[in-house]
């Protein structure tokens, strides 16, 4: 593998996978009823998910351009992170929103 192809899938690696754990974070912040913690780890995740997927776009691009990227483990890997972590973000999100529901009934609750 060149060693340009490798480093672009590190980036990606280290980057979507940082914003893997953001987004977990995320969740059990909203589960302790921290829910502007939470969406700062959801923004803070989302910076780090974009570094990963504009490296991976790049990619994309020279291989559009005619460019061999080639195929490797290390450039499969990379794209499963990518995709975890985006799948991770759409389930913290929905999870943040549930939270808050609950959160809010529970408070209805003990007005009772």
């Amino acid at each position: 593998m060149a060693e340009g192809l490798e480093m672009i899938c590190f980036k990606i690696i280290s980057n979507v996978g940082g914003a893997r754990s953001s987004y977990i974070e995320a969740i059990q912040k909203a589960k302790q009823g921290d829910f502007e913690g939470a969406r700062e780890c959801i923004k803070t995740g989302q910076k780090m998910f974009l570094v990963g997927h504009e490296a991976h776009f790049e990619l994309i691009q020279k291989e559009a351009q005619g460019e061999q990227v080639g195929g490797s483990l290390i450039l499969v890997h990379a794209e499963d992170q990518l995709m975890s972590a985006e799948g991770f973000k759409i389930i913290a999100e929905e999870m943040i929103a549930s939270y808050e529901k609950i959160a809010a009934l529970e408070k209805k609750l003990e007005k009772w």
